[in-house]
């Protein structure tokens, strides 16, 4: 008996853990994984975005990082992880299985490495983004991990804004807070990929991605921003302008489907008191792929990760 406790244990943290799979290996390992079908949304979905979107696979794709911190830049790896699955509003998590309730998303997993002297930086942000591109990101999440400590936030889509944030600075610490529904930086990397025509434009109010509220120390909230969308030569560039903040993020993507995300670049005030300086983080694309990567968890698939250049 306590033998079959404990399969169905390690059954059961599969399932949670598991990612989107396809019908063929549904039908072998059905405790294991769930997938769910391209949904019917009120914004009419293509075609050519179900055949991209709903093959039982991840977008995966790897950047050489030039990253800003502490007044120099910091080589390293970024990578970017997008994948459609079934989420549940209420619970705030991603469906065990098929439901009238479930709501299709659009994933992005977003990590970088780079190290700053002698000790490391680990830095991941997760959004999850309606497919049929209504309202807001129905979550948000992001956490740090360096020497010095490790810091978490997460931004729940319920009535307000719910965010709760913890961190190992006295002045940060643990937070509880409530904000009014507004533009999300973090949701936009999720948008360009599915209706980049809808990108807010103009004077806008939005709330900063969560990376650089916590790495910058400023208050999480909305700011004014200007935000312009541009196309030259198959390349299409959307701007965010913080003046409060002097900020600027610009995110380049092909005007086409399926609008990857080539490059980015984001200027910030860097580095502390009289030294303090504005530098710029980049991030040049390496190489993309299409994978279901949670089936490819074998030391044989290790040379998955030189293809990517990682």
């Amino acid at each position: 008996m306590k033998k079959f406790v404990g399969l169905l244990s390690i059954i059961l943290l599969f399932g949670l853990v598991s990612c989107k799979e396809t019908t063929s290996q549904i039908k072998e390992d059905l405790a294991l994984h769930t997938t769910m079908e391209a949904p019917v949304a009120a914004r009419p979905i293509s075609e050519e975005f179900k055949k991209y979107w709903y093959a039982g696979e991840a977008e995966i794709t790897s950047y050489q990082l030039g990253q800003g911190r502490y007044g120099e830049i910091r080589e390293g790896k970024a990578v970017l992880v997008y994948v459609t699955e079934p989420f549940l509003k209420d619970k705030q998590v991603k469906a065990d299985g098929n439901n009238p309730d479930n709501i299709p998303v659009l994933k992005l997993n977003s990590t970088k490495k780079y190290l700053t002297g002698i000790y490391p930086y680990s830095i991941m942000s997760s959004s999850f983004y309606p497919v049929n591109d209504s309202g807001h990101a129905l979550k948000v999440s992001f956490s740090a991990q360096e020497w010095c400590g490790q810091v978490y936030a997460q931004l729940n889509n319920r009535e307000q804004f719910e965010i709760m944030s913890h961190s190992y600075f006295e002045s940060e610490g643990d937070q509880e807070l409530n904000l009014d529904k507004n533009i999300l930086e973090n949701e936009l990397w999720n948008k360009i990929r599915i209706n980049p025509e809808g990108l807010p434009v103009g004077a806008i109010s939005i709330i900063p991605s969560m990376e650089y509220i916590r790495l910058a120390h400023k208050e999480l909230k909305a700011y004014n921003a200007t935000a312009t969308l541009l196309e030259n030569d198959g390349v299409s560039t959307y701007t965010l302008v913080y003046p409060e903040l002097g900020r600027t993020l610009k995110i380049n993507f092909t005007a086409a489907f399926p609008h990857t995300i080539e490059y980015w670049e984001d200027s910030y005030k860097s580095g502390f008191g009289s030294s303090a300086k504005t530098i710029t983080s980049k991030a040049t694309k390496i190489k993309s792929i299409m994978s279901p990567y949670w089936r490819k968890n074998s030391n044989s698939d290790l040379p998955l990760r030189d293809t990517l250049g990682l």
